[in-house]
């Protein structure tokens, strides 16, 4: 009773990730392939593409011994839930772009973080760990937008360039999420992009919050 194999039906899921994915050097491009679940990753992979798939769930294993990987990009999946540790054991990990997706938690990410794009999520209170940002230290660009996030994610760090917020449900600021009340020659020279804009909050209450900004936040004034 044996069935020989079909060599028509080839299931995406049984071939090598190289043969199904185009690798080009350290990257992998997996882009637009119906996938459902991330796939087994050669070991020296430094950047990651699975873009317009239907990916619903990451687990701690589909990344676990990834040395190499510095980049991750998962736009526009179906992921509704990742493990809380599932990119904890990457000690290169710079930048993670998850937007476009239907997560609700902000999974812990290491302190080597530059870029995080969690935008057009559903990302909201409970969502962001406490203190999740405070010890990233080269931390540039951190994209919230399009969720229902109620407060702005304090300590932000130094290094933070771009914060966007747009469209949330932020409704108030105090006068020390950006500055030090204590030290009125604190600058924060970096951070020259605050979005606020379409958020219930009204930037004109709170003025002395934007002393130490290179940038007044663009928001409502009204």
């Amino acid at each position: 009773d044996f069935m020989p194999p079909n060599p028509n039906h080839c299931e995406a899921s049984d071939m090598p990730t190289c043969l199904l994915c185009t690798c080009l050097g350290g990257s992998v491009y997996c882009d637009d392939l119906k996938l459902d679940s991330v796939p087994p990753l050669p070991k020296d992979t430094t950047h990651f593409y699975a873009r317009y798939n239907r990916i619903t769930k990451i687990n701690k294993s589909d990344f676990a011994n990834m040395n190499k990987l510095k980049r991750i990009d998962l736009t526009a999946n179906e992921i509704k839930s990742i493990d809380d540790r599932a990119f904890m054991g990457m000690p290169q990990l710079e930048e993670l772009v998850i937007r476009e997706n239907h997560i609700s938690q902000l999974p812990a990410l290491p302190e080597t973080m530059s870029l995080i794009d969690a935008s057009h999520n559903n990302i909201g209170t409970k969502g962001i760990h406490r203190e999740a940002f405070k010890d990233m230290t080269s931390l540039l660009y951190l994209y919230l937008t399009d969720n229902n996030v109620d407060y702005i994610p304090v300590p932000l760090p130094d290094s933070l360039r771009s914060l966007h917020l747009q469209r949330n449900n932020i409704q108030m600021m105090h006068e020390d999420t950006f500055c030090n009340l204590k030290d009125f020659n604190y600058i924060r020279n970096a951070l020259e992009d605050i979005r606020l804009d379409g958020n219930p909050i009204n930037l004109s209450r709170t003025p002395q919050a934007y002393v130490c900004l290179p940038r007044i936040p663009i928001g409502d004034l009204i």
